[in-house]
């Protein structure tokens, strides 16, 4: 479908992002480029939802069927390890989850579209910021993405180190857990180190905090019903000899079950409490500070057959999995398949051999792999818009 010279470009597109790394919100030079693709190519194109987000529309023939597919674009604030040409030219942003090869592939699909006409409808291509953490797609909806583009289905796709590079993997039902924070002060009497019967040492409040946050999953919970609970950050103090006067723990948690989220969350305020109280201290806690929490990444089945279809197509039966175990991970774009049936797919990225995993500063985008993802991308217009 995709010549050496059209896959050429999309690796040069896909390696230029590499090297404009923004983070949440922040991604203009990113979207002045797509956007001027998108213009290039002929679509109509619609910036500023979710504040840096962009829409192309592109209408053939005279169905009224409407899809949508969505490519993020935001990066993370890591700082790259790799020394290859294409490194990020930004200090502490990077590119490494990949955005940058989803934002191609969609590009390569909307060029290919814009060319072909192979289909009867329209096709809405949405570019998204700030999936990392801060809901950008949340963003994009309570900004007016559906109301302004009323796509009859969405849907989403990402890479994934350890599949076969090129291999799709796909189901219906749950694909990604929901995503939820807190954040936990801990606050006591600040003391001398040498004197701490003089105070209440809100460190050691800590130590027993995280230990008993471990026994939800692990006592609380069916073991049937997966979950993680995770520390992640621990600020105190700032001298040798000083007991601080307080403690902030931060983590977050994951599940498959919104009555799992209920459990997980009371048994936080219970037992954070509880700790705090055998030892006179108090307890603030804040539940997902920064952002709304994201909800499952739930298929539905009609649109999974459909993505699962044009996978097949493109990469042959052999090469899709179709029932891939989910993922503890989470995606923002849960908040579009909340609003509209749809379907989020994961495409092999290869091996994950010398640290080439999401979110680590040695990894990069496979680009043999952007032909076929763009593939899917045309091959799934095709099918829904004969």
């Amino acid at each position: 479908m995709f010549n050496l010279s059209e896959k050429n470009e999309l690796q040069s597109w896909r390696r230029y992002l590499h090297q404009i790394p923004e983070l949440a919100f922040q991604e203009t030079q990113t979207a002045e480029f797509i956007a001027d693709k998108l213009t290039e190519f002929g679509l109509q194109v619609h910036q500023g939802l979710g504040k840096t987000g962009v829409v192309a529309t592109l209408s053939v023939g005279d169905s009224h069927k409407k899809i949508a597919f969505r490519a993020d674009m935001d990066a993370l604030p890591i700082e790259e390890q790799n020394n290859f040409a294409h490194k990020s030219r930004h200090a502490n942003a990077m590119h490494a989850c990949g955005h940058d090869g989803h934002s191609a592939m969609l590009l390569g699909a909307a060029r290919y579209l814009a060319e072909h006409r192979h289909f009867s409808g329209t096709v809405y291509f949405i570019f998204q910021p700030a999936e990392e953490g801060r809901a950008g797609a949340k963003s994009m909806i309570d900004d007016g993405l559906f109301e302004k583009f009323p796509a009859d289905y969405v849907f989403g796709m990402h890479n994934f180190p350890d599949i076969p590079a090129g291999h799709f993997a796909v189901k219906s039902g749950a694909m990604m857990a929901s995503f939820d924070c807190f954040e936990i002060t801990l606050t006591g009497q600040a003391t001398h180190a040498a004197m701490p019967h003089l105070g209440n040492d809100v460190i050691v409040v800590a130590a027993q905090v995280i230990n008993a946050l471990q026994t939800i999953v692990s006592r609380t919970l069916d073991p049937a019903h997966p979950a993680v609970v995770s520390i992640t950050q621990i600020h105190a103090g700032n001298t040798w000899n000083a007991l601080p006067e307080s403690v902030v723990l931060r983590g977050t948690f994951r599940c498959f079950d919104p009555a799992v989220k209920t459990t997980i969350t009371e048994k936080i305020n219970q037992l954070v409490h509880a700790v705090c109280a055998s030892f006179g201290t108090s307890a603030e806690i804040v539940f997902n500070p920064e952002n709304p929490g994201y909800p499952v990444t739930f298929n539905s089945e009609a649109e999974t057959a459909v993505a699962l279809q044009a996978a097949i197509a493109v990469a042959g039966e052999q090469c899709v999995n179709q029932n891939p175990t989910p993922s503890m991970g989470s995606e923002d774009f849960a908040f579009m398949l909340q609003e509209k049936p749809g379907c989020y797919l994961w495409i092999g990225n290869g091996a994950s051999e010398n640290s080439c995993l999401l979110h680590n500063p040695n990894y990069d985008f496979n680009d043999e792999i952007l032909p076929t993802g763009a593939a899917y991308w045309v091959k799934l217009a095709e099918i829904l818009l004969p």
